[in-house]
C-alpha cells in the first residue's frame, strides 16, 4: 500500500455491527508512501497513527474524481 497526503483510507467493518470508517491521510511516516499513516477520521474528528490491515484500502483523488458523474 502506497499513499499520498490527502488520500482517503477506508477501513471496512469486519463484524456485523461495525461500520466502514473513512479517514484522510494527513502525514506520511516514510517518503515512499508506505505505512504507517497519520489519519484524521471523518466520523470522530480524531487523528491517529494507523498501520492498515487487510480490511483497509486507499481511495486516491483520482479514484474519487472518476466516481463523480460527468454532467
Amino acid at each position: 500500500m502506497k499513499a499520498a497526503i490527502g488520500d482517503r483510507l477506508v477501513v471496512e467493518g469486519t463484524y456485523h455491527n461495525e461500520h466502514r470508517r473513512i479517514g484522510v491521510i494527513t502525514e506520511l511516516r516514510h517518503p515512499d508512501g508506505s505505512p504507517p499513516y497519520m489519519v484524521h477520521w471523518m466520523d470522530t474528528g480524531h487523528e491517529t497513527l494507523v498501520f492498515p490491515g487487510p480490511d483497509a484500502h486507499l481511495m486516491t483523488k483520482e479514484d474519487r474524481d472518476s466516481t463523480l458523474p460527468a454532467w
